[in-house]
């Protein structure tokens, strides 16, 4: 069975220089995806992120862009106020039982 090869990691200073020199340079895709040695359809992936968030693209390993990690912020704390209703949902029931048993 073919093992196969490592996957291939690029610096966002590596990703934004070759987009530049396509875009700034009026360099042919193919041709700077051949100096580089990547693949033209990475090259073309790149472009079109970095056309879309310009020096925010590229945001590393790890690392959300700013959108997406508000995104995350905001679904944690929906789950955790959902959490805080269902709670103060059964509380009133809970509550009720002790006071019967009490007053009998």
């Amino acid at each position: 069975m073919k093992k196969k090869p490592a996957r291939r990691l690029f610096t966002q200073e590596f990703k934004l220089e070759a987009v530049r020199q396509i875009v700034e340079q009026n360099r042919s895709m193919a041709e700077v995806a051949r100096e580089l040695g990547i693949g033209a359809g990475l090259l073309a992936r790149w472009k079109e992120q970095f056309l879309a968030e310009r020096e925010l693209a590229f945001p590393g390993r790890g690392r959300l862009k700013l959108a997406d990690e508000e995104l995350r912020r905001l679904e944690r704390e929906n789950r955790a106020l959902r959490l805080e209703l269902a709670f103060l949902k059964k509380a009133p029931a809970y509550f009720a039982k002790g006071r019967s048993r009490g007053s009998a």
